[in-house]
């Protein structure tokens, strides 16, 4: 039942109103501007009926009163001594109707009634323009975020389409892909459309540090916990508090970091290395390999239990290959980003350059490609971006291993040697990033500590 209040100096009047329109409202009454301003500020009123003379007090400021509040009261005003110029007057400082003595109390509750319908039309209006302004700014927002998702064909659609659905949640994220396919990318997506986009986004990867270490870095430390711990260490869940944290290279952790990253991700709590209190922590996990955990799990190389704690949710990144048609959309946004990077004119890739690009089978994904533009912008003097512009392994149709060193390729008896094999292609490698071992290891599609390792059992293979 909506509320009314009633001020009137008489209190014939006051009365006579309250009981003929109590059966339809919650009744309040006043005699005067400070009786009337005690109710506005004690009750919620939706509803004021003032007369327009209160002795020394006037109605004009009870209406003042009541249209000042948070949630200003529907008014309407009264009087014996109508006129045309009083009813503008209220209607101008906000009374919604003027009525005059002596009242019809039939037609005064109609009115009432009519003012109620028309406040809650009002309040339903707000409310659908407030929503469609939180849908439109949701879905520029959610365009906006989705920006850094280069790439039109129908596989990008897909991972869009679900991060938008997921994004919002506070549900883990295991992102699944090849090296170079983006996967961070979609981290950093998925975060800036999440309720927590002001807080901190908090990346680690897993796979460049020793398992100690990897410990130490998540959890954080006390000082003396171990050698070298010359002071307490907040580590990165302490630090995501709020935001997020990305997990790159998850497949590389090893068995008792598993254990005490399972026990974060189920009690949200963590405990520094060197202590046993439990700190509580609000943060969303994101996830990233190239390798496929299930089938670690199943060669119990990763705990099942953890894995699916962290695949609650999946997203697998398709391989550039796998979607030929985006390569021009990602070429040409890399272009203008690497020619204002470099203090470049922007110049367009010629048909025959764009037809390499195309024609390649990019093994490592966007990355590479990104190499190979930013190789291309700098290398170029003329007006267009030409094919003998672009990095030497697409010149020499993917064949950069011979053009670059020089050296045969194997020899037939060498064919099916695998250790030879993954000595040639780790080689080529290190020689298409410049011997930089983390982007090499991208390529690869391993982690840098996998390619170290390899690199250090036996000597490059030498052709005869």
């Amino acid at each position: 039942m909506k509320t009314l209040l009633i001020v009137d100096d008489e209190k014939a009047t006051r009365d006579a109103l309250r009981m003929a329109l109590e059966n339809s409202f919650d009744c309040y009454v006043a005699a005067d501007l400070q009786q009337a301003t005690q109710v506005l500020k004690a009750e919620d009123v939706d509803l004021l009926l003032t007369d327009l003379r209160l002795g020394a007090d006037s109605g004009m400021e009870v209406l003042d009163a009541a249209l000042a509040r948070p949630q200003p009261p529907v008014c309407l005003m009264m009087t014996a001594y109508g006129s045309v110029d009083t009813a503008v007057e209220a209607m101008r400082r906000g009374a919604w109707h003027f009525v005059t003595k002596p009242l019809n109390l039939d037609e005064v509750e109609l009115l009432l009634k009519r003012a109620v319908r028309n406040r809650t039309l009002e309040k339903e209006n707000v409310k659908l323009v407030e929503e469609n302004e939180v849908l439109r700014t949701s879905k520029a927002t959610s365009r906006k975020g989705l920006e850094r998702l280069i790439g039109s064909s129908p596989q990008m659609q897909r991972v869009a389409a679900k991060i938008e659905q997921i994004a919002p949640t506070r549900a883990t994220v295991l992102i699944e892909g090849e090296s170079g396919t983006g996967k961070e990318v979609v981290a950093h997506t998925l975060h800036d459309l999440s309720g927590r986009p002001g807080e901190k986004f908090v990346a680690v990867n897993c796979a460049a540090l020793s398992p100690q270490l990897l410990e130490s870095e998540l959890f954080g430390h006390e000082k003396g916990a171990f050698t070298g711990a010359s002071q307490r260490r907040v580590g990165r869940f302490e630090q995501a508090h709020g935001g997020t944290l990305f997990l790159d290279e998850i497949g590389e952790i090893d068995a008792t970091t598993q254990v005490k990253l399972l026990r974060a991700l189920s009690e949200r709590t963590v405990e520094r290395v060197g202590s046993n209190s439990p700190i509580k922590v609000d943060v969303r996990v994101i996830a990233a390999t190239n390798r496929r955990l299930v089938e670690m799990v199943a060669e119990g190389d990763f705990r099942e239990d953890l894995y699916f704690r962290l695949n609650v949710l999946g997203i697998l990144m398709p391989p550039l290959r796998e979607r030929r048609e985006d390569i021009v959309l990602l070429a040409n946004s890399f272009l203008s980003e690497f020619a204002k990077e470099n203090g470049r004119e922007e110049k367009p890739l010629t048909e025959a350059a764009m037809a390499k690009l195309k024609s390649y089978d990019w093994p490592g994904n966007v990355r590479e490609l990104r190499t190979a533009i930013e190789h291309a912008v700098v290398m170029s003097n003329q007006s267009k971006l030409d094919v003998q512009h672009l990095p030497e392994f697409l010149i020499s149709n993917g064949r950069g291993w011979e053009t670059m060193t020089g050296k045969k390729a194997l020899a037939p008896a060498e064919e099916f040697n695998l250790h030879a094999l993954e000595q040639r292609t780790i080689q080529g490698a290190l020689l298409a990033t410049d011997g930089n071992r983390t982007k090499a290891a991208g390529l690869l599609g391993i982690s840098r500590r996998t390619l170290q390792r390899k690199l250090s059992e036996a000597p490059p293979i030498e052709s005869k």
